[in-house]
């Protein structure tokens, strides 16, 4: 990434966001954090998929100055394809994350966090853009290095988090995020200089029980919250 950004004369600085606690993962609180770390340091920011790494020099980082930018496009995405995926790789203005008060905290596992952060772009009014004119495709835009078999509580889905979780969230993002920096230290990889911030996020059981759970009862809630879901469709 420092290479491909330096070709681009784009002024940067990489921050890895390592969550060391023993919850499940929660990518959006990580983002969260990441732009609480960065203060004022940057006038806008990359919301990266840590597995999914640019391929084709014509994807542009530059200062998303219209609103933001969609780097991952959904033609361009090797796995996830619907027109309000805005996944991946995704820029944003500081002042239009803040508009929207960050990435919901309630996501737990693997899914559906940036799903909810489209329809806060759309509520904020906010136009999203994607690059035109690429001349590669699904297979050859982006490498991407998921392992689904890895880390298996993370896929899984346990109490009502099914159900709650295809719903707007109100009750938090940027500003309820609960974590502790355990450590912050820069180390240089190849020539180039990555913050790797170890952090310790906060879990609220009450309003996401998710946190914590395990595959065993996880499945019978699954069935029941699936046919919630298709009920409400």
């Amino acid at each position: 990434m420092h290479n491909f950004l330096k070709k681009q004369f784009i002024d940067h600085h990489i921050y890895i966001l390592n969550q060391v606690d023993n919850y499940r993962f929660n990518r959006a609180s990580l983002i969260n954090v990441g732009f609480r770390v960065l203060d004022q340091e940057c006038d806008y920011i990359a919301m990266h998929d840590v597995d999914l790494l640019p391929l084709n020099p014509e994807l542009l980082y530059a200062y998303p100055s219209k609103g933001p930018y969609h780097i991952a496009a959904p033609e361009l995405h090797p796995r996830y394809h619907y027109p309000t995926f805005v996944g991946g790789i995704l820029l944003l203005k500081r002042e239009d994350f803040e508009k929207v008060n960050g990435m919901s905290n309630k996501y737990w596992g693997w899914g559906l966090e940036d799903d909810e952060f489209y329809v806060r772009l759309k509520e904020a009014k906010l136009t999203i853009t994607r690059p035109a004119n690429i001349t590669t495709g699904k297979e050859n835009t982006f490498k991407h290095t998921h392992d689904r078999a890895r880390r298996k509580r993370d896929m899984i889905k346990c109490y009502n988090q099914r159900e709650v979780t295809r719903r707007r969230d109100r009750q938090t993002g940027l500003s309820s995020v609960a974590y502790r920096v355990e450590s912050m230290r820069k180390v240089v990889i190849d020539g180039a200089s990555v913050t790797v911030v170890n952090v310790v996020l906060h879990c609220n059981k009450q309003l996401t029980p998710w946190c914590e759970c395990s595959e065993a009862p996880a499945t019978a809630v699954n069935k029941k919250a699936k046919n919630i879901t298709q009920a409400a469709r």
